[in-house]
């Protein structure tokens, strides 16, 4: 079991470090380079799917702090597979309930599958496009709330977080 574990955490890296490398055609203008991207966050999510099912929420504990992030990045990417991205958010947020993981994570996964559902999200993470040079959130549940909700969660600030962007 240990080895499949360290084995584990040496795959979600991998993972994590192909995903840094191919983001870049996640918007491309090319088609072949979106269906690269597109074909990557696909294998990465149908083998969390795998690895949920045989393990649970990958954390901290489990794996390593670098591969549980790993394993959340592969979530929040997995957009055209809401099953697998509802089902890391219902074992992240028991994660997170039991102290294994971090809340702030969770609050982006929580946003990009709401998002990925057609609702509003709810701590303005997720950015639709940027219009007139500024990044424009997808709508918010509650916006006047949106910077309360984030300090709770360990997000800075709206506007410091969009300045990033811009």
């Amino acid at each position: 079991m240990t080895h499949d574990v360290a084995a584990l955490a040496v795959e979600l890296t991998d993972m994590a470090a192909a995903d840094h490398r191919t983001a870049v055609h996640a918007n491309s203008d090319d088609p072949a380079e979106q269906l690269a991207w597109r074909r990557l966050t696909a294998r990465h999510g149908d083998r969390l799917g795998e690895i949920m099912a045989e393990y649970g929420w990958p954390t901290a504990e489990l794996v390593g702090e670098e591969a549980a992030r790993a394993a959340w990045l592969v979530a929040q990417h997995a957009d055209r597979q809401l099953d697998i991205q509802r089902r890391a958010l219902q074992l992240m947020q028991q994660a997170v309930s039991a102290g294994a993981a971090g809340p702030r994570e969770l609050a982006f996964l929580h946003d990009r599958t709401r998002v990925n559902e057609g609702r509003e999200q709810i701590y303005g993470t997720q950015i639709a496009g940027v219009k007139d040079g500024a990044p424009v959130p997808w709508p918010c549940e509650e916006p006047e709330r949106v910077d309360e909700l984030r300090a709770a969660v360990g997000i800075e600030p709206f506007d410091e977080y969009v300045a990033r962007f811009s």
